[in-house]
């Protein structure tokens, strides 16, 4: 008599990772209103219940998404090296970030596609746009090779904050496109704020 293979258990962490994963693809391809958690729990390969354990509700899973990306801003430009000249650092900065992208592409659709959710889920969209403004601002502010006037700081990382949104979202459309390109292009954008004297 064959004896089945012993079922292995994942820690609770990995599954709560496998949920994730399952949600952002189902959140990216239909939205927060089309998105049932059937269908999140069976993309992961867990039971409802299990599901349950990790997320109270769709909406706590959709935040939990959101909040992730929003967290995972700030490290694109931590511990930047004063010294590097600033079109090095930029195409460094924007390729790790473009990566990112594009393995998160989710982000960017729930951001700025999806338009599903209570007020909650509204609120913490537009709390996630701000953190990305007050990150590309905190750049421009303090590194030397920007020299952005005070009172210009704040609309000049709104423009680039949507102007950089819009490309990743450009890019999801036409997948065909080199990363390289988009690296470019953007360096080419955030060059365009750098003072004279520090590009090189």
């Amino acid at each position: 008599m064959a004896v089945a293979p012993k079922r292995t258990r994942l820690p609770a962490a990995e599954r709560r990772e496998l949920v994730l994963r399952a949600a952002a693809a189902e959140f990216g391809a239909n939205g927060y209103e089309d998105t049932r958690l059937d269908d999140i729990a069976a993309a992961a390969g867990v039971t409802k219940p299990v599901l349950y354990r990790h997320f109270g509700s769709k909406k706590d899973l959709y935040l939990a998404l959101l909040a992730r990306h929003r967290d995972d801003m700030p490290g694109f430009v931590a511990n930047l090296p004063q010294d590097v000249p600033s079109e090095a650092m930029i195409r460094e900065i924007l390729d790790a970030w473009l990566a990112y992208a594009h393995e998160n592409q989710h982000g960017w659709r729930l951001l700025f596609r999806d338009r599903g959710g209570d007020e909650d889920v509204q609120r913490f969209r537009a709390d996630v746009h701000t953190r990305a403004r007050e990150v590309i601002r905190g750049l421009l502010a303090g590194h030397p090779a920007f020299d952005i006037p005070a009172d210009q700081l704040e609309a000049t990382a709104e423009a680039l904050s949507h102007g950089l949104a819009a490309l990743v979202l450009w890019w999801i459309d036409n997948p065909d496109l080199a990363r390289d390109l988009l690296v470019d292009v953007a360096t080419r954008m955030v060059l365009g704020l750098a003072r004279a004297d520090a590009t090189v």
